[in-house]
C-alpha cells in the first residue's frame, strides 16, 4: 500500500465500469477508501462485490444527468464526505449520431451530465477548502473534445466533453492561488 493514500477518501462519479471502475479499483489497492456513484443499481450492485477484495468500499445510486437527484446528492456529499481528498468524474454515455440525428433529449442528456458534473464539483471543492487540505480533482474527457472523427459521428458528446475539459482548465486557473488543489484531466 501507498502511505499517502492512507486514511485518505475517494469519491468515483461513474464508477460501475470503464474507467471508473479501474480507477476505484486502483485507489483502493493503494489504501484509499473509495465511495463509488452510479446511476445504475444493478450494475453498482455488482462492481461493488467485485471491488470489496480491495479494500473499503461503499456504493451510492444518483443518476446526475437528472437535475432532482443531482440536487440530493450534492446535499449527500456536502453532509456524509466532508472529507474527500480525490474526487474523479468519470460518469458519461455516449450515442453516436449524426448532427442532424441527434433529438433535443439526447442533447439534453449530455448537458445534464455536465450540470451535475458542475455542481458536484462544486461541492467537493467547497469540503475541500472547508478542511483547509486540499485534494485532487480528476475529469476523464475525450479526445473527440477536440477533433472530429468522421466515422464516429459525435457532435452533442463531443461539444459536452469540450464542455468538461473547459471547466478543468477554468479550475484549475481559479483555484491555483490554493496550491494543496491539484486538477487533471484526463483524456479517453
Amino acid at each position: 500500500m501507498y502511505q499517502e493514500f492512507q486514511q485518505r477518501q475517494a469519491l468515483i462519479i461513474g464508477g460501475s465500469s470503464g474507467i471508473g471502475q479501474t480507477v476505484a479499483e486502483t485507489l483502493l489497492n493503494y489504501g484509499a477508501s473509495v465511495t463509488v456513484v452510479a446511476r445504475n443499481s444493478e450494475k453498482l450492485q455488482a462492481v461493488l462485490s467485485h471491488l470489496e477484495q480491495f479494500g473499503k468500499v461503499q456504493g451510492w445510486q444518483a443518476d446526475i444527468s437528472n437535475r432532482q437527484e443531482t440536487s440530493r446528492f450534492v446535499e449527500r456529499i456536502a453532509n456524509e464526505l466532508p472529507s474527500v481528498h480525490y474526487l474523479v468524474n468519470s460518469a458519461g454515455v455516449f450515442l453516436p449520431k449524426t448532427f442532424l440525428d441527434h433529438s433535443e433529449a439526447d442533447y439534453d442528456l449530455y448537458l445534464n451530465i455536465n450540470h451535475g458534473t458542475f455542481f458536484a464539483t462544486q461541492q467537493v471543492v467547497r469540503n475541500m477548502a472547508q478542511r483547509g487540505q486540499g485534494g485532487a480533482i480528476v475529469n476523464i474527457g475525450s479526445m473527440w473534445a477536440h477533433q472530429a472523427v468522421l466515422a464516429t459521428p459525435s457532435s452533442a458528446y463531443s461539444m459536452a466533453k469540450a464542455g468538461l475539459h473547459s471547466l478543468t482548465q477554468h479550475l484549475a486557473l481559479e483555484l491555483s492561488s490554493q496550491e494543496e488543489l491539484n486538477i487533471k484531466r484526463s483524456r479517453e
